[in-house]
């Protein structure tokens, strides 16, 4: 019988071997920006560029690259989260068909205009590509009205998911949909899945989280969908998202104690459904704000918001007659229809209505809505004819009122903490709506990079270490710098503390004494006390005096930074006593120099006598583009002695309406020969300017210089009660009028 030849095996299995290998990608390990350029100049479709764990500073990552569909390029950390971006560095790419995961942008700031963009000049732009499981984090200038983007998206088909956003502390947008070009139009790009972490109060225009467009481009279509994403706490402005195209979807996000709306700023067919608005009665939380024609607003959840008139709950604004793009087109063919509103103080009806905004919405409708809420019993308000509006169907619970006349049927207040720990109306009236299971449609933890903390890494005043500081020269000096954030300094009952360099506050910390005689604080320096940047100061039963200040025109007991301060701090004073301010004129108590915002300012049950200067100045932001120097300000429980200036003077200028401060309580004082001083310009006793929620009462003027109020843009609510004026001038109130109740003059 005739051998069978054998023919080997081996040679076919490495000739599937080598098939196999053809279709992996090659992967070059960089280890630091000249590797990285040399690889980006010759990546090929299915490559993969990896960065080295470690830290990466002054980078300016540029790649310009064409993957396929099926074989797209790569740029990765080498371990996602381990790959440390920082200082003067950004990232821009073009191309198609490209992939960016793993990256971590901290404690930097980018030296241009965009941290991450999607384009590498203005004609190359990326088409097709993605950023995912990408952190910034603090990547922010030290100048807080420098403006910059973080995300800059151009071009068309981009997928920008499971990303996380936290801290940006300057001006400018989080996250931009751009369209300056034809060829990022119609774009169709994806925005889910990210964390938007929180973002302090910017005091000034120019901080919202997401912004589709702009005012130049608002009548042309993006087509952009925004939706599992998850707002924490983002409060840098008015406008959480600022719609500014047309054609866009925002669906399924949540908005967590966000001090802002979902603006429809511009353009049209816009849909907006399925979202949720967790305000939990935190000040100024909003809802959905419908501007322009053809917009949809359904099936959304508002739990606990107060905001009020553009911050409301639900709002359909007035338009421009004939408008142009860069104001208010009037709302059209719009409908509001089947959301829930619990616990909401205000629902707004053609808000923002003036001689301008003109034009109430016209062929629109509110059906199928759900309004129950114990805290308002009236929270609808008319600013001009609804008649354009249909209203049908809904459901509003039987305490409340409205002035609408139809469409609405009472029913019991009936709600409930269901499953998930929100809570819902009865099912019965949900079914009546087809709204479904109250259930948030994304949770925290389901958004971000996976392996970044959602962790604010605020420090809480008094959360750390007591340490007792001896009554002495410099001691107080010594223990702030060893200090850590959170600290209490305990100072002696009866001490004295003498310094003789600036007391510096980079952090949170308290300097307090026990109930008791207070320990008297005198310095050398014509500024006792900067808060720098990161600082935060508090004070509790201290007393300052001025016997030891220097011959000097503006010595200041406590003042911020003379630079730009990109985080916002707070100042609180308890109990303190404050003397002889007196060596020189204008010592002031407090001054917040041009650059720095504090997130609340409160002055509480102290007293204040011979001073030449103001105790609160509040004035150095004058450009009078909205920009404020103060969010919250309390002044209760004081008594002001023989001061030559105002008690305080707060200044926002401008008509800008991005913003909600400055927000001030005055209430519980007494004021005695207040304002009079020979060289005092404004010649008022406390003097408010621009200020949005004013509320003085039960505070008493004695021979002092008058009250001044001079009230400017958007709508400020100004109430002044139970208020006394003895041998004192009449409120000067320039601009417009204020509610007043219970106000005497002897």
């Amino acid at each position: 019988m005739a051998k069978v030849a054998k023919v080997p095996f081996f040679p076919f299995i490495l000739l599937l071997t080598l098939v196999s290998l053809s279709h992996v990608s090659h992967a070059a390990l960089v280890k630091n920006i000249e590797q990285f350029n040399k690889a980006a100049a010759s990546v090929k479709p299915g490559e993969e560029i990896v960065l080295a764990n470690g830290t990466w500073k002054d980078v300016e990552l540029i790649l310009k690259a064409k993957g396929l569909a099926d074989n797209p390029i790569e740029l990765k950390a080498q371990t996602p989260g381990k790959v440390i971006i920082t200082g003067k560095s950004n990232l821009a790419f073009s191309g198609e068909y490209i992939v960016v995961s793993g990256l971590v942008f901290k404690d930097g700031a980018t030296p241009t205009g965009e941290v991450i963009s999607f384009r590498t000049s203005n004609e190359d732009v990326a088409n097709h590509s993605r950023v995912t499981n990408t952190v910034i984090d603090n990547f922010s200038t030290d100048l807080r009205q420098m403006s910059d983007l973080w995300v800059a998206m151009y071009g068309k088909n981009n997928r920008f998911d499971h990303n996380s956003l936290v801290n940006k502390r300057n001006r400018g947008v989080t996250l931009a949909v751009r369209m300056n070009t034809e060829a990022s139009r119609k774009n169709h790009h994806v925005i889910e899945y990210n964390y938007f972490g929180p973002r302090q109060i910017l005091g000034a225009n120019g901080g919202e989280t997401l912004r589709i467009g702009t005012s130049h481009f608002s009548r042309e279509y993006s087509n952009t969908t925004a939706q599992y994403n998850y707002f924490d706490r983002t409060n840098g402005e008015h406008e959480i998202i600022s719609n500014k195209s047309s054609g866009n979807s925002l669906l399924k996000n949540v908005f967590f104690e966000t001090q802002g709306t979902l603006t429809m700023r511009h353009g049209h067919f816009t849909k907006v459904e399925g979202n949720y608005f967790l305000g939990n009665r935190k000040p100024n939380t909003g809802g959905i704000r419908i501007i322009n024609e053809s917009q949809s607003v359904s099936n959304n959840y508002m739990y606990g918001l107060t905001g009020q008139r553009l911050r409301g709950a639900l709002v359909i604004m007035n338009g421009v007659p004939n408008s142009p793009p860069n104001r208010y087109d009037p709302v059209i063919d719009s409908a509001m229809n089947n959301n829930i509103v619990i616990d909401s103080d205000h629902i707004e009806l053609g808000a923002g209505a003036d001689e301008e905004r003109s034009a109430p919405p016209t062929t629109s409708e509110f059906s199928g809505n759900i309004i129950l809420g114990k805290s308002n019993l009236e929270p609808f308000t008319l600013y001009d004819d609804m008649s354009g509006i249909n209203f049908t169907g809904n459901y509003l619970n039987e305490e409340a009122s409205t002035p609408i006349t139809s469409g609405f049927a009472s029913t019991p207040y009936s709600v409930t903490t269901n499953q998930y720990g929100l809570q819902s109306p009865d099912k019965a009236l949900l079914d009546q709506i087809g709204f479904g299971e109250v259930k948030l449609p994304v949770t925290k933890k389901e958004v971000g990079a996976d392996f970044y903390v959602k962790d604010e890494g605020k420090v809480a005043f008094q959360s750390g270490k007591h340490t007792k500081v001896k009554a002495g020269t410099d001691t107080l000096i010594n223990a702030l710098t060893a200090s850590q954030p959170g600290d209490v300094l305990m100072l002696e009952n009866g001490g004295e503390y003498l310094l003789t360099k600036f007391a510096e506050v980079h952090h949170p910390i308290t300097i307090m004494a026990q109930e008791g005689k207070k320990p008297i604080i005198r310095s050398q320096k014509p500024n006792f006390i900067n808060i720098e940047n990161g600082g935060g100061l508090e004070v509790e039963n201290l007393w300052f005096d001025g016997a030891e200040s220097p011959d000097y025109k503006g010595n200041t007991i406590i003042s911020t930074s003379g630079y730009s301060m990109n985080i916002n701090y707070n100042l609180s004073v308890r109990n303190v006593k404050v003397t002889d301010l007196d060596v020189n004129g204008y010592f002031y108590f407090f001054k917040a120099n041009a650059g720095t915002f504090a997130d609340s300012i409160e002055i509480l049950n102290s007293e204040f006598s011979n001073i030449t200067g103001a105790i609160l100045q509040l004035n150095r932001e004058v450009d009078d583009l909205g920009v404020y120097s103060v969010e919250n300000l309390v002044i209760s429980g004081n008594t002001f002695t023989d001061i030559k200036e105002e008690v305080a003077t707060v200044y926002r200028g401008g008509t800008d309406e991005s913003t909600f401060g400055p927000m001030v309580t005055v209430t519980n004082n007494t004021l005695s020969n207040v304002g009079k001083g020979p060289t005092h310009r404004s010649g008022a006793s406390m003097y408010f300017h621009g200020v949005q929620k004013l509320n003085i009462s039960h505070t008493t003027w004695d021979k002092s210089a008058p009250l001044e109020l001079f009230l400017t843009n958007g709508e400020p609510i100004t109430v002044i009660e139970d208020v006394e004026m003895k041998d004192t001038g009449k409120i000067r109130a320039n601009n417009t009028e204020f509610e007043a109740k219970n106000v005497t003059y002897d």
